[in-house]
């Protein structure tokens, strides 16, 4: 064998073991990136199906002639608000996450809002339309905060795969940026004041 020809075998050995590792670093971290876009797709629909269920709950609750207008009035602008304000799936950053995320508080204040002051309307409390799509309002909202923990859950294996040495490398050079998690609102780490005083 010609002494020139080890170096060459070395060299091709060396660049295939590069080749197999860029490209299986490429294929997991798409795989675990598709994974991720599917939990967020996954958070948007829990976030729709609250949103078709509050159209009804307003229905309902406009049947009642007496019901308080303004309350009605902020629950449809909030979802308005709500539906309008969309993710793109191939760009969650922080800034948009943000203002999905502040959308969707407003039109859960309005629905809070909403739910109080069915407390001082009997005949509304006791429709039965009422009760089953608060029932499923509610259970929507669980549906909704187990979304957004596997959403987070799925971001965090991907971010932690491409941001482990050497994979932090080829995820700069393959466009893997960090991917942007669904934090609490702001001050929801601070218990609420309940007062006990009763007048």
């Amino acid at each position: 064998m010609k002494k020139w020809l080890i170096p060459v075998i070395i060299l091709v050995v060396l660049a295939f073991v590069v080749y197999q590792w860029a490209v299986g670093f490429n294929n997991t971290s798409v795989e675990y990136e598709a994974n991720a876009k599917t939990a967020w797709s996954n958070v948007e629909s829990s976030y729709q199906r609250r949103n078709d269920l509050i159209g009804n709950l307003v229905k309902t609750v406009q049947g009642a002639a007496d019901f308080e207008r303004g309350t009605l009035t902020d629950v449809i602008e909030a979802r308005a608000k709500a539906t309008s304000t969309t993710i793109d799936v191939d760009n969650l950053t922080p800034e948009k996450m943000a203002a999905f995320q502040e959308a969707q508080t407003g039109l859960s204040s309005a629905l809070s809002r909403l739910l109080v002051t069915v407390e001082r309307y009997p005949d509304l409390k006791a429709n039965q339309n009422f009760l089953e799509l608060q029932s499923q309002l509610e259970g929507t909202e669980n549906r909704i905060n187990v979304a957004r923990d596997r959403f987070n859950e799925q971001v965090n294996i991907y971010d932690i795969y491409t941001s482990k040495f050497p994979n932090k490398i080829l995820a700069g050079w393959f466009g893997f940026d960090e991917m942007a998690r669904y934090q609490a609102n702001p001050g929801s780490e601070n218990a609420p004041d309940v007062d006990f005083e009763f007048k």
